[in-house]
Parts: C-alpha cells; sequence; structure tokens
C-alpha cells in the first residue's frame, strides 16, 4: 500500500496541518519540523499525487505556447498537436494558449514575451530564435517566477528550464548518412536550404549534416546554407542558379521549414536532373512529395510528443516534481514513401 500523508504524520511526529504546508512549499514551518518531515517523506518512499492534490486545490495550470507566425505547413501541425493535447488533459486541469510572433524580428519576439501577463501564467513554452534579446526577455519570465521550456528549437544560453524537442546535431547526421548512402558510388555537391539560419535547430542539423560528409562520405560535397526567408522568388532564383552553376549537384538537403517553396522552385528542372532530396517534417505537403517521388526521405519528430510532453514538463516544473527523461525524449524517425503513415 502507498503511504499517504497520515503516515507521514505519524512518522515524523507532527499534525497533518504541518505536513500539509511542507509538501507545499511554505514557509512558515520550523527548520525542525521540516526537517523531520522530509525524512519520513524518503523513509516512507512517498510520491506526492500532484493531479490529486491540484484537483483538492481546484488549481488550474495556464500554460503559453509561443509558435513562429506566418506560412508554415509544420508550425500549422505543431499548433493542431497542442490544441489536441491541451483537450486530452482535463484531468490536469491545464489551460493552454497558443501566441504567434514573427521570429525573424528579435525585437518583436523580445517585446511579445516582455508583454506576456506572467501574474495569469504558470509556464510558457517558446519556439523562437534564441538572441540577446530572447535572452533577456526569458531573464524577465523566470524573474517573475514563470517556468520556460525551450520547444523544438533549443536555447542553451538562455534560463530556460528545459528543452523538448529531437538532438538536431543528430537530426543532421541523420540526413547526411541518408544522402551519403543513396550517393554511395556517386561524386558531387549537396545544396542546403534553410528559411534561416538564425534558429537553433537549422544551425544543429547544419552542423550535423557536414561532420557526416566530412568523415563518411567524402564523395560529397555540401554547398553553402542558402536561406530564403519565406520568399518564392528567392528560392526559385537560387535553385535555378544552382543548376547552372554546379552541373555536378546530386542532392537538395532541406534543413526546416519552407518545403512548399522548395519543391515548386524544383519541379520545372524535374524533367532535366534527376535529385536526391531529404527534408525535415511530415507535413500534408512532403507527405504529398513522398507519394509522388519528389522527395525521398523526411527526417520526424513526433508533433503529438512534442506537445505533450512539454505539457508534462510545465507541471512537473510546477509542481517540483522529477522529469522522466527517457519519457520525455523525442525520437527521430526516417520516413520513406514505403513506410508512410
Amino acid at each position: 500500500m502507498r503511504p499517504t500523508v497520515h503516515d507521514i504524520a505519524r512518522e515524523a511526529g507532527v499534525s497533518l496541518s504541518t505536513v500539509d504546508r511542507v509538501l507545499n512549499g511554505r514557509t512558515d514551518v520550523r527548520p525542525k519540523n521540516v526537517e523531520r518531515v522530509q525524512e519520513a517523506v524518503r523513509k516512507l518512499g512517498y510520491i506526492r499525487d500532484t493531479n490529486a492534490a491540484n484537483l483538492a486545490k481546484k488549481r488550474r495550470y495556464k500554460f503559453m505556447f509561443v509558435l513562429p507566425q506566418g506560412p508554415n505547413h509544420f508550425v500549422d501541425t505543431v499548433g493542431e498537436a497542442i490544441r489536441e493535447a491541451a483537450d486530452a488533459q482535463v484531468t490536469d486541469r491545464a489551460d493552454v494558449e497558443i501566441a504567434y510572433v514573427n521570429v525573424s524580428d528579435p525585437h518583436a519576439v523580445a517585446k511579445k514575451l516582455t508583454m506576456l501577463d506572467l501574474d495569469l501564467l504558470d509556464g510558457v513554452a517558446l519556439m523562437v530564435p534564441e538572441t540577446p534579446q530572447v535572452r533577456d526577455a526569458i531573464a524577465h519570465i523566470k524573474d517573475a517566477g514563470v517556468h520556460v521550456v525551450a520547444f523544438v528549437s533549443d536555447l542553451p544560453n538562455s534560463r530556460s528550464d528545459h528543452f523538448i524537442g529531437t538532438d538536431n546535431f543528430s537530426a543532421g547526421q541523420t540526413a547526411g548518412a541518408l544522402i551519403g548512402k543513396f550517393l554511395r558510388k556517386e561524386c558531387g555537391s549537396v545544396l542546403v536550404t534553410a528559411n534561416s539560419m538564425v534558429a537553433r535547430d537549422s544551425i544543429e542539423r547544419r552542423h550535423g549534416f557536414d561532420e557526416i560528409l566530412l568523415s563518411e562520405f567524402t564523395n560529397l560535397k555540401a554547398l553553402p546554407t542558402i536561406e530564403f526567408y519565406d520568399d518564392p522568388d528567392r528560392i526559385a532564383d537560387t535553385l535555378s542558379r544552382a543548376l547552372s552553376a554546379y552541373p555536378d549537384l546530386k542532392a537538395i538537403y532541406s534543413m526546416g521549414s519552407g518545403n512548399a517553396a522548395m519543391l515548386d522552385a524544383l519541379r520545372p528542372f524535374a524533367e532535366e536532373c534527376d535529385l536526391v532530396v531529404v527534408a525535415h517534417d511530415l507535413t500534408p505537403v512532403t507527405r504529398q512529395a513522398l507519394l509522388d517521388r519528389e522527395v525521398d526521405a523526411v527526417i520526424v519528430q513526433n508533433v503529438g510528443h512534442l506537445a505533450r510532453s512539454a505539457l508534462r514538463v510545465l507541471r512537473a516544473k510546477c509542481d517540483g516534481a522529477n522529469i522522466y527523461e527517457a519519457q520525455e525524449q523525442i525520437r527521430i524517425e526516417i520516413i520513406l514513401r514505403q513506410n508512410l503513415y
């Protein structure tokens, strides 16, 4: 039978109200009694049922997700996953909202974060690039006692509490290994595209990709990253120029959002060049591209797992509970046309 607060009170020789104050982090308890309660908790192996405690106190969590605004199929799927996960958290009494911000403007991001009503929030999940302005805004949020998790793209130099997402260096390595194996017997260049290299996930993916090609697939040369900043004309012009400038072009690695623009730009050249294409994130666009054989492989992170993990971690931070790292590890998956789900 699991130990209860009554067992702790008996073991520590204190009242139930004292046990309750210690478990809830109240400061109006004599240090000696705090030690007694904590020792009883350790001795009995007591694990607090925070859901039941919150339900009894009629506590509601208030969480905010801040995502990139603009046309982005991956962000759309993430938003849907967050709403679905939030709807499933009724018993955990969580209110979840989503706000959107122009992530290409660090000042706009910082302004959005500093304007959040922190008195009403318990936690914030941020899918934004790390900049000095963002780091300052996160420090402001933390100083207000609100928990912060980095979401999808890490914020390692900030005061964020946790990162929810895949190991993006490994994701880049995976892309390099896939392209290298697809082109094992060929020599040539690989074009690398990204919407922006400001985001940490793109930076880490690029580093992982280069590491694998340089160490294992020296028959292939990765070209400098092309950033197109949500500009379809820019990516179309860049692809046209690259196909002319690099007749040995063998593959394209699309490191993030913007797959729709990249594929639109590539289609006019489909008959004259046969390129291996590896992209990230399973969206309606990349799903159809797999079916149409326009993309050879998609590297995926489960957006449902991302959303649920962020909510679990934020709740754990609010409750001072342990985070189960194995449960929150977001796996890298490889989707081909043959195993498309």
